[in-house]
């Protein structure tokens, strides 16, 4: 999809007042939200370490026990993100609404380098689609899953575009909805402070 294509997309859509979120439904219209006992923490594997000056080992949530693979068939291990508040910003490539919210995806990145995880999923398109959108908006910093079966879509109770998923610090769920740039702002500097 071209820079201006998608530009017309997003004028479109703002014009419109499309501001809930593009709406269309996922594969799946089943929409079972992260179960409770799922969002608890456990230990990723113990230190072996007695050194008491040594960093405490690493919980590995629930909610992040989950791999994918990049845009670019790299493996991704979610469990890598650990301890850190997370967005897991669930997107397709022909949706003017997630197209809309790439700058502030891409801002917030900047901003929050290094204490904030942010991680892409793509659905409902094919991965040449997905490469295009990720290059026409430069989001390219942040790393994205190629999500087409749906199979995170469906673990994370997603069943339209775009929809932030939140994590804090510890893996809960704070979040699972569309959110305005407002409130996406707002809601990581809570989680951020």
């Amino acid at each position: 999809m071209s820079v201006p294509r998608i530009r017309a997309l997003i004028a479109a859509t703002v014009a419109a007042g499309a501001l809930a979120g593009c709406g269309a439904v996922a594969a799946s219209s089943e929409k079972a939200p992260l179960p409770v006992a799922e969002q608890a923490a456990e230990p990723a594997a113990a230190s072996g370490s007695a050194d008491p000056g040594a960093a405490a080992p690493v919980v590995v949530p629930a909610s992040l026990k989950f791999k994918g693979k990049t845009l670019d068939g790299k493996s991704f291990d979610a469990a890598t993100m650990a301890g850190k508040p997370t967005i897991l910003w669930f997107w397709a490539p022909w949706c003017a609404t997630c197209a809309s919210e790439a700058m502030s995806i891409a801002d917030l990145r900047d901003e929050y380098a290094g204490r904030l995880n942010i991680l892409g999923i793509a659905g409902m398109g094919n991965n040449k689609d997905m490469h295009e959108f990720v290059s026409d908006l430069e989001v390219g910093a942040v790393p994205h899953l190629d999500d087409e079966p749906g199979r995170l879509w469906k673990k994370f109770g997603v069943t339209e575009q775009s929809t932030y998923v939140i994590l804090d610090r510890a893996g809960k769920v704070v979040v699972s909805s569309y959110l305005d740039d407002l409130q996406l702002t707002t809601k990581v500097k809570s989680l951020v402070a």
